[in-house]
């Protein structure tokens, strides 16, 4: 029969610790590690000997005793992990402010931007020190974007008439975002493309034959995600005069039409504007110059380019059109409104923040 070790007398805690304690316990965000040392000082508080906390806590008796004397000792900040040994750090705050710094202010000699090898032996460090410093502030020298600053003396205008027609729409009316994907080429590839197998992607020629262009004009109603199509195979003024003609048909006779356009003169020639005259429901809204991504129908177009014509292989324009057609079909089957987010005082807020940085932007 096994002798009962010697009795401890309970452990000292206070009602400040002990709160803290059992919200350590309760809290879902403790480590595992942390709430098990704190049900121990809890368990050994109440009067519990080691073997009985063992017991009860299915820990060895050993960790018990541990975190009794951390506490006896260190109180709560004993139950904290101790720094652990390693290797001495070898590159400073001085070092990495030098990477920044460079790569922020300073270009290699010899190209337009920094690689990992070419900063790796201007500042002496390794490649893979260079990669950490650079994902750890986000700086990615091999990338480049590109963005264009609008001279359109009505700039601030169009932009709040545009968007307040996509966030705020007019009753009893339609709001169309309008314009041409003109000069689609039918593009046979020179052979033929090589499909895709596990472990290699499709295959095709970089090179191809040209057999002839179409036009596409759109209209993208921004509450339904419906598009209105029509394929020319010329891009002038009696092409577009068609279209409004076809978007007359096909809007109720009851609702006015709002039409956001960019600035290609086709929109604004005589001839148009007689048009519109005589058809007093039609209102166009112009987009400001070089703004084109203030037009919703450009984000549709993207969709065609990259799901049917980017990767489509065409050996006369009647195939082309015919897919175009089948695609506009499918879409119209199950149309996708884009949302548009962005009120008119953010963009505006944005583009001054880049007119901002750059200097004589002229804005």
């Amino acid at each position: 029969m096994s002798r009962p070790g010697p009795k401890i007398p309970p452990l000292s805690v206070t009602d400040a610790q002990r709160e803290v304690l059992q919200s350590w316990v309760r809290r879902r965000s403790t480590s595992q590690a942390l709430a098990l040392r704190s049900r121990i000082v809890l368990e050994c508080s109440e009067g519990h000997s080691i073997m009985e906390v063992s017991r009860r806590l299915a820990v060895a008796p050993d960790t018990v005793r541990t975190w009794r004397r951390r506490f006896i000792e260190r109180g709560l900040d004993g139950l904290g992990d101790e720094p652990r040994t390693g290797v001495p750090r070898k590159i400073t705050d001085a070092d990495v402010e030098q990477v920044i710094v460079k790569t922020l202010e300073e270009k290699p000699k010899n190209a337009t931007h920094w690689s990992t090898r070419s900063m790796a032996a201007a500042t002496g460090m390794s490649q893979s020190a260079i990669s950490r410093i650079w994902r750890a502030f986000a700086l990615a020298p091999h990338r480049a974007e590109t963005f264009k600053l609008s001279t359109d003396p009505l700039f601030i205008d169009k932009v709040r008439d545009v968007v307040g027609l996509y966030l705020d729409p007019p009753e009893r009316a339609l709001v169309l975002c309008v314009d041409e994907k003109s000069q689609i080429q039918a593009l046979d590839r020179s052979q033929p493309v090589l499909p895709m197998m596990p472990g290699v992607p499709e295959r095709r020629s970089h090179d191809y034959v040209r057999s002839g262009t179409t036009t596409l004009f759109a209209a993208l109603d921004t509450a339904t995600g419906k598009v209105i199509g029509s394929l020319h195979r010329r891009h002038r003024t009696a092409e577009f005069k068609k279209f409004l003609a076809k978007l007359d048909q096909q809007v109720p006779a009851d609702l006015d039409v709002h039409l956001i356009l960019d600035n290609y003169i086709t929109h604004k020639v005589p001839a148009i504007k007689a048009w519109l005259v005589a058809h007093p429901r039609f209102h166009l809204h112009f987009t400001p110059t070089g703004s084109s991504w203030l037009n919703l129908v450009e984000r549709w177009f993207a969709e065609l380019t990259a799901k049917k014509l980017r990767r489509g292989v065409h050996r006369s324009v009647q195939a082309l059109e015919r897919d175009i057609r089948s695609w506009l079909a499918d879409w119209n089957d199950n149309p996708r409104p884009f949302i548009w987010t962005k009120t008119a005082d953010e963009i505006l807020d944005k583009v001054a923040s880049y007119c901002r940085r750059i200097s004589d932007s002229g804005h």
